[in-house]
């Protein structure tokens, strides 16, 4: 029988600059080799001394790389850590009005500072996550994601295997860091002030002793790899504009293209070696400027061939 524990110890006290995390975890957490403790950001920000004041769009703008979406008063963005979220995961809860936490500065070597802190105090191996609140594009309401990690796998790989009815698995890869940090906030809840969570019964996730991993930011994708790069209406326009390249990523393959070429338009398309050739229908060929828009979110550049008339040739963007 595969089992789950998970503790969250109360008590903790409100976290103040300068604190020593890893003392407190100890202080608080019975600990034992193969456990994984779970920390929220929250206070990781508060001993780092990411507390600010004013208005939270300075914040935002600072903590910005790119703008992917906005709704109403809500902008989700793509901050420094590449993480995609409301606000760059800027807090305004369990702090003082008029204050706000900014995500801290590198969550996963804080993960691997108090790994290493607390196998040299207590002498034993546990992986450290740091642990934060992230919505769903798809779903509604949130859950916890790991932002950082330390002596762990944070993903597990299927790939290659066969299930039990011997089907080969493909694609499957579980962002266990992810599931471990959704299980975490179950046991500490939303308001109870209990920062810390042991997780315990997965030791064969944990790293040996010395060995930090690749930390929770592989989980990102990087720009250009995430089929939804943009919002709906932000990818509308930054087509229009000619701007946000790197959200639509490297150029499409050639049949992509085609595809969507006989989607805006009658005529005929066809792929040939680093070229797309399409031939409208008579009257059918639609403005240059939705040319351009479909040429820049599929990074291949249209022209109109030069020797063959009505003829609109696509080469692939080169960067």
């Amino acid at each position: 029988m595969n089992a789950l524990y998970l503790t969250a110890p109360g008590g903790v006290g409100e976290v103040v600059e300068g604190a020593d995390l890893a003392a407190l975890a100890l202080r608080h957490c019975e600990l034992a080799d193969g456990d994984v403790l779970a920390i929220t950001s929250k206070v990781v920000s508060k001993a780092e001394g990411r507390r600010g004041t004013g208005p939270r769009e300075e914040a935002l703008a600072a903590e910005t790389q790119r703008v992917v979406a906005r709704r109403g008063p809500t902008t989700i963005v793509r901050n420094r850590l590449g993480l995609t979220m409301a606000a760059a995961g800027i807090d305004a809860s369990n702090v003082a009005a008029g204050e706000h936490l900014l995500l801290p500065l590198d969550p996963d070597g804080t993960a691997r500072t108090i790994r290493e802190q607390i196998a040299e105090r207590a002498g034993v191996n546990v992986a450290v996550l740091i642990t934060d609140t992230a919505g769903r594009a798809w779903r509604t309401g949130q859950t916890d994601i790991a932002i950082g990690a330390a002596g762990l796998l944070v993903q597990e790989e299927f790939a290659g295997r066969e299930d039990a009815y011997g089907n080969p698995l493909a694609v499957t890869a579980p962002a266990v860091a992810d599931e471990l940090a959704g299980a975490a906030e179950l046991a500490s809840g939303k308001l109870g002030g209990r920062p810390f969570v042991v997780i315990r019964g997965r030791a064969d996730l944990v790293l040996d002793a010395g060995a930090h991993g690749t930390g929770a930011g592989v989980l990102n994708r990087p720009d250009g790899e995430d089929l939804f790069g943009l919002g709906a209406r932000a990818a509308v326009v930054a087509a229009l504009t000619g701007t946000q390249a790197v959200a639509f990523g490297a150029p499409a393959p050639a049949e992509d293209l085609a595809a969507a070429l006989q989607e805006i338009g009658a005529g005929t398309v066809e792929v040939l070696p680093e070229q797309v050739r399409w031939v409208p229908a008579e009257g059918s060929m639609p403005p240059a400027a939705a040319l351009a828009a479909l040429g820049h979110a599929y990074a291949w550049h249209g022209e109109l061939d030069a020797v063959v008339g009505g003829t609109v040739l696509f080469r692939p963007v080169v960067p």
